[in-house]
């Protein structure tokens, strides 16, 4: 069964950003992961601080997991708090 990683977040430093997603991607393809859809939100109703969602599927939880837990997604874990905050990571699946 798939799982999906699902981002929100707002840019702290756009440069940053620039350079965790560059480095981020690779990994996220490295387990089978794919990019089903990322860009600037319209909230239809209700209110969220996250400007910017990400929706990242995986073929399985475990995969998910195991990018997340990978030595080369770890290290990018502070590049990434320095270009956005607030993300949110849920696995479903």
């Amino acid at each position: 069964m798939s799982a999906y990683v699902l981002v929100g977040f707002s840019v702290r430093d756009a440069e940053k950003l620039q350079q965790y997603a560059a480095a981020a991607g690779p990994t996220v393809k490295q387990h089978s992961g794919e990019f089903l859809a990322r860009g600037p939100l319209t909230v239809l109703a209700g209110d969220t601080t996250h400007k910017v969602q990400v929706v990242i599927e995986f073929p399985s939880r475990e995969a998910a997991e195991a990018w997340y837990q990978c030595d080369e997604y770890q290290a990018l874990i502070a590049l990434r708090n320095e270009g956005m905050t607030d993300a949110l990571f849920t696995l479903l699946g």
